[in-house]
């Protein structure tokens, strides 16, 4: 919403010295956000001035008009100026920039040589001076300029280039300041000047008792009130005043006619959309109801529209006409012919005009107003100021006929206690200046029982409550809440202390907090990265990573109001996003990456149902809260890693390693260890991993996660290198460790014996190590495999692993024949499990 301080001014008392650095603090104070605010009179520097066109030379020979210009700027003799406009003739008044002005985007002005003749400054269009975007045309002044002007005069004040434009974000509760009326409201309760409604000013119109047109409402519901006046005899090509085109220009509205111009206007001062409609054009009673299945409407931007059962329209005999409360249709709009008006301002159901704007993705000035809620008792006052100003600039009579369709329901009566906004800001207002503001907004008030003393104070026991009905326009006061609210706001946000609520005593992180964070740590120090991605996911990413149409990851929980249509739901495994992560750092140059990332996945709970309503007068019962929790999806944590480039870098000291599916693993066991759980690995075939290269993650007999090299078909439809690897596991599926007891530590010595044992190619090394450890007895501190070796030697189908075996006794020496008879014993038992035969025997 842009509007100038001048405008602003003539419904409020403003200081005379108020500046743009002034009212942006003015706004803010009352919680409106000021996006921009301009000094209109500093967009342009240097001489602009005013200048009376004295004669005009067509210059010849050009391939495009070029007139050489001697204009009158108050100077001894009139400045020649090279102009390539044609809208202007001898005798015109123009605005005129001289040499050493610079307009807006840093254009300088100077004389300079052109087309055979010297150009001593620029004869100026509304846009090269940022006033609007017209550049039809240059300006031209009408002759009964109200002051008269003359050559030479100082032009800002004369084009509205000596005013302050703020820019306001209108928030969706703020909807009456999307008017010039709610803004100065604002001001006056900010910096304490007096308020003039501009409603109130308003004459109203002398109605005979009978209709300006009919007008037939089937749905009060979608409108609750429909106003109407005519104006007759109009001039059709008559101007729209400079000053409403200046003021319409500020607003970002381009100037069409004047009964369209009008509206506008109206829109912007009151906050009342209003629509034109060519009485010519109307055909029989205007009928307000619901659209019909497969009607369509061709709106004034020129598209053909199928309207839904949903949409409110304006249909006369000939069919549908209006878009109601978005846009009207080709066939009934003002045109440079029309001589007789119909001004129409009605209240439209929010809702509805809402669900409208998004069905059929057309905003507007008038549905954005529309859908935030207008107020429903000035439309009267609307339709009188827009037939006033008609009849004042286009020479229309105002017809004595009024239609005025009303089933408003007034806004009903809520009950505060007078205690409610010193309890939530924690300071003391008191009952008679919560009553003050609340009347100040322009709420009726009544207080219900008990009394109102002098000197009371908010923590008085027998305050009493007090009955507010919201103003008409404040369709955002529902609640004891809102109305607290506004006294917070009102009385000055920066009046209540910033006091920081001391910390109640707690117990710390619990048990699956102090894990994730220890796991973050450890695969931080292991070299990766941690991520933080968008939980969405969608069907396209789930058939690259060749997810199975039956796989329970394909059941994502879906959003009613996704981000993207293209990822609607929540994902249920952590790799979508994290690759996506992945592909983009690769994009950037990267070329060795490691991720990882830790956060929740969303499984599909119970049925799908509507949460209950809570208010928000106390904490909801328990029992809606239960109901609420048992419709959320089940949100347990997961932990995932990818890995794409060398996993060791190479240089002068030797070559690099790529990544490849053990480091995979080895995330997952970093995780494990992290956790303080041991992880038993064993080969699997689950997408979106190679299934010779895959690993599942067991804690016992239960499987946690997955780890391995991606499927090669999967890294080409991701964009992502070949044999990049991946680990995901359930880390809510690990078990919490009780309490870690210190282990036990030995001084004696340790016996260091390395076996190579041949078994069949397909035996998982981790069973052998299990069988060896388990053999091997207590006097076994550690087992670790260090080479893995395959060949013609061995035969077909046969692999040998070698094991380094570390023997300690913890309260003697070993003998070389106890640890002898250890690693016999722990071959003996990988040999009857396994077949394991000691390599060379």
């Amino acid at each position: 919403m842009r509007v100038t301080l001048s405008w602003l001014r003539e419904h409020v008392d403003l200081p005379a010295d108020l500046d743009a650095d002034g009212l942006e603090k003015a706004l803010v104070k009352v919680g409106l956000e000021v996006e921009e605010m301009t000094d209109t009179g500093a967009t342009v520097e240097g001489p602009l001035v005013v200048g009376r066109v004295e004669n005009i030379e067509e210059l010849q020979g050009l391939k495009k008009p070029i007139r050489y210009c001697l204009v009158d700027v108050g100077a001894e003799q009139p400045q020649g100026i090279i102009c390539g406009a044609r809208n202007f003739a001898e005798g015109d008044l123009v605005v005129v920039a001289l040499p050493g002005a610079v307009l807006p985007g840093g254009f300088a002005i100077s004389a300079r040589k052109t087309y055979g003749h010297m150009s001593n400054g620029m004869i100026c269009s509304a846009r090269e001076l940022g006033i609007s975007d017209e550049h039809a045309g240059i300006i031209v002044l009408p002759p009964d300029t109200d002051p008269p002007v003359q050559p030479g005069q100082e032009a800002r004040p004369v084009v509205g280039l000596d005013d302050v434009v703020v820019d306001i974000n209108v928030t969706p509760d703020r909807g009456y300041c999307f008017s010039v009326r709610g803004i100065a409201r604002e001001l006056s309760h900010s910096l304490g000047g007096a308020y003039r409604d501009p409603v109130a000013v308003i004459v109203p119109l002398e109605a005979d008792g009978t209709e300006a047109y009919r007008i037939d409402v089937r749905d009060s519901v979608a409108c609750d009130r429909f106003t109407a006046v005519a104006v007759r005899g109009v001039a059709p090509l008559a101007p729209t005043p400079e000053w409403m085109r200046q003021r319409l220009a500020v607003a970002g509205i381009r100037s069409i006619s004047l009964p369209v111009d009008i509206t506008n206007y109206v829109m912007i001062e009151l906050g009342q959309p209003m629509h034109a409609w060519d009485l010519a054009q109307l055909t029989g009673p205007l009928v307000v109801r619901r659209a019909a299945a497969g009607e369509t409407l061709t709106t004034l931007d020129g598209v053909k529209r199928t309207l839904h059962p949903e949409d409110i329209v304006i249909a006369d005999d000939t069919g549908v006409v209006s878009l109601a409360a978005v846009m009207g249709g080709t066939t009934t709009e003002v045109s440079p012919t029309t001589v007789d008006v119909l001004f129409e301002a009605a209240h439209w159901d929010p809702l509805s005009v809402a669900r409208t704007i998004r069905r059929h993705k057309l905003p507007s000035e008038a549905g954005k107003r529309y859908e935030r809620g207008v107020d429903p008792q000035i439309t009267a006052a609307a339709c009188a100021r827009a037939a006033a100003l008609l009849a004042e600039y286009g020479g229309g009579t105002i017809s004595p006929q009024v239609t005025d369709v009303y089933a408003v329901v007034p806004p009903a009566p809520i009950s505060m206690s007078l205690t409610r906004p010193s309890e939530l800001a924690g300071i003391d207002y008191g009952p008679e200046r919560v009553l003050e503001v609340l009347t100040t907004i322009g709420a009726q008030t009544q207080v219900d029982g008990g009394s109102i003393s002098s000197g009371s104070t908010a923590s008085t026991p027998s305050a009493p409550a007090v009955i507010v009905t919201p103003p008409s326009w404040r369709h955002d006061l529902n609640d004891p809440a809102d109305l607290a609210e506004e006294v917070l706001r009102l009385d000055g946000y920066d009046r209540i202390p910033s006091v920081l609520p001391i910390a109640p005593p707690g117990n710390g992180l619990t048990a699956p907090q102090r894990r994730r964070r220890t796991v973050g740590r450890a695969l931080a120090d292991a070299g990766y990265v941690e991520t933080l991605n968008y939980p969405f996911v969608g069907a396209a990413t789930l058939d690259a990573m060749r997810v199975p149409a039956d796989d329970p990851r394909r059941d994502a929980v879906l959003l009613r109001n996704p981000l993207s249509d293209e990822e609607p739901g929540m994902r249920t495994t952590l790799l979508p996003p994290l690759l996506a992560t992945l592909r983009r750092n690769l994009g950037r140059g990267m070329r060795d990456v490691a991720l990882f990332e830790i956060g929740l996945v969303f499984l599909p709970g119970g049925p799908v149902e509507v949460a209950p309503s809570a208010g928000v007068d106390g904490p909801p019962p328990a029992e809606e809260l239960a109901a609420a929790d048992a419709l959320l999806p089940r949100q347990p944590w997961h932990a995932a890693a990818v890995v794409a480039g060398d996993a060791r870098p190479g240089g002068w000291w030797g070559g690099g390693r790529p990544a490849d599916w053990a480091d995979a693993v080895e995330a997952a066991r970093i995780v494990a260890a992290a956790a303080g759980v041991e992880l038993t690995v064993r080969a699997a075939a689950v997408a979106p991993w190679h299934p010779g290269r895959c690993a599942a993650l067991l804690v016992g007999d239960t499987v946690v996660g997955h780890a391995g090299e991606l499927h090669p078909a999967v890294c080409a439809d991701l964009d992502l290198p070949r044999r990049t690897v991946a680990m995901e596991l359930d880390l809510d599926a690990l078990p919490i460790p009780g309490a870690a007891v210190a282990p036990r530590l030995s001084s004696f010595p340790t016996a260091l014996i390395d076996v190579a044992l041949v078994v069949s190619a397909a035996t998982p090394a981790a069973d052998v190590e299990a069988a060896l450890a388990e053999g091997a007895g207590p006097l076994l501190e550690s087992v670790r495999l260090f080479d893995v070796y395959s060949g013609a030697q061995l035969g077909e189908g046969r692999k040998s692993l070698a094991y380094k075996l570390t023997f300690r006794a913890p309260d003697r020496t070993l003998t070389g024949e106890e640890a002898i008879a250890a690693r016999d014993a722990a071959v003996a038992v990988a040999a009857e499990r396994h077949g394991a035969v000691l390599r060379g025997v």
